[in-house]
């Protein structure tokens, strides 16, 4: 289908009555955004226009003369949806889509219509019904008016009976019930999840970022699976976990989740929240960032949002997130140079590109350190009815040598982490006999 994207640049009066943007984003940079969301689901984008608006109107957001000046590009360009880059009223989609002749949707809608091409899973797909119907249910207009059931009650006073509208709305709700409490047991499944990974308690990473980061192209490189990684918004949408072992041999659990973007629609953060819930119990956050974006500060600033609305502070962040500077093969090999040395001396940056591999070894060593936390050292005697701790070890511990003993006991000189020094101090003792040499420090 040919599309034209809109998108309108709203002015707010400051208190000096100078007119001031209402965005932080440059128009230019919305309008490739929105441009590449449409081509996201193989729209046709025949035209692509920004429209200063000083004055919103509530009946159609725009004013006449641009409203006539689209109509006009739409009937040269033969295109028959128009897209706009803008939260739209019920009224102000009916109102312009009579205006145009043509087929209107806002960025909900469109945001909307991606995600629902994107569901692979069950999971995936009732959220983005739960999200689409609610969002639906706001937009029905009175309509079809004669199909307005008989009248209620006894006698010529008796009001209308149910009308259209009342039923396409209870109809809505019935169907917005029924997914809810199928969500409610994928809620539940995927909690029943998280508590048999905690028995097993490998720490979990999340990668986070603004939509088309490179997050699946990194989640590829480091644990080499098959994660679906285009050049293209919102690629990936059901979130995907995969074993992955860190350079000293521990294992980790690494998440990739669903890509952010500015102005998310609230019924997809509600629908999406037991997906993005899995952020909320990762150990260690990799904020992937886009560098060779020029808009990937404000791209940055959205991503944090969202964090802190899922309940993610400034001072948790500081504890459990790395920033990833991605795609700087993209940059000139001066911007490239300097990014990298301004990277290495930060305490929680690492510069990569997925693509090539540069840096990705670092970033490993990094996600390793800050998951080891204070390393403890320690030779420790396994004996033969113990032997079965050894999977563990190696899952959790760094072994830097063995040594197989005559009796059939294991000596080892491992590296980990206090709280891990403590549960092997506690499965060792737990039914046999613990000795000095037995666990030596």
């Amino acid at each position: 289908m040919r599309a034209t994207v809109v998108v309108p640049v709203l002015k707010s009066r400051s208190r000096g009555g100078q007119s001031e943007s209402a965005s932080t984003r440059t128009p230019e940079s919305r309008l490739e955004e929105a441009t590449g969301l449409a081509q996201a689901i193989d729209l046709d984008v025949v035209n692509g226009s920004i429209v200063p608006v000083n004055d919103p109107r509530p009946a159609t957001l725009l004013g006449t003369g641009k409203i006539e000046e689209i109509k006009a590009l739409l009937d040269e360009r033969d295109s028959g949806l128009v897209i706009v880059d803008h939260p739209l009223t019920p009224v102000q989609q009916r109102n312009l889509e009579k205006e145009w002749n043509a087929k209107v949707i806002d960025r909900t809608g469109l945001i909307l219509e991606i995600f629902g091409r994107r569901a692979s899973t069950k999971e995936g797909t009732l959220q983005v019904d739960l999200a689409h119907l609610n969002y639906q249910k706001g937009r029905l207009v009175r309509s079809w008016t004669h199909l307005e059931r008989q009248r209620g009650g006894g006698g010529f006073m008796g009001g209308p009976g149910e009308t259209q509208i009342e039923a396409d709305r209870r109809m809505l709700q019935d169907r917005i019930i029924k997914l809810e409490r199928e969500l409610e047991q994928v809620v539940r499944t995927r909690q029943l999840h998280r508590a048999k990974r905690r028995k097993v308690p490998h720490p979990i990473v999340a990668l986070v970022g603004y939509t088309n980061a490179g997050k699946s192209t990194l989640f590829n490189r480091i644990t080499g699976a098959g994660v679906l990684a285009e050049d293209m918004l919102f690629a990936t949408l059901d979130p995907t976990l995969r074993r992955m072992k860190l350079p000293h041999g521990r294992t980790v659990i690494l998440s990739d989740t669903v890509g952010f973007i500015s102005d998310l629609p609230t019924h997809l953060v509600a629908a999406f929240r037991a997906t993005l819930e899995e952020v909320l119990e990762a150990d260690l956050i990799l904020h992937v960032r886009d560098m060779s974006d020029a808009d990937n500060q404000a791209q940055s600033s959205d991503v944090m949002r969202i964090l802190n609305d899922l309940g993610i502070d400034e001072a948790e962040a500081e504890k459990r997130l790395i920033e990833v500077w991605n795609k700087i093969d993209r940059l000139e090999p001066e911007v490239h140079d300097a990014m990298v040395q301004k990277s290495a001396s930060a305490s929680n940056v690492v510069a990569v590109s997925a693509v090539s591999g540069e840096g990705v070894d670092t970033l490993m060593e990094e996600i390793s350190r800050r998951l080891s936390g204070v390393m403890t050292v320690a030779t420790i005697r396994l004996p033969v009815d113990k032997l079965a701790l050894l999977p563990w070890l190696y899952d959790h511990a760094i072994v830097d040598g063995r040594e197989d003993n005559e009796d059939g006991s294991i000596t080892l000189d491992l590296r980990l982490s206090e709280t891990e020094a403590t549960e092997l101090e506690r499965r060792i003792g737990n039914g046999a006999k613990s000795s000095k040499e037995d666990w030596e420090r």
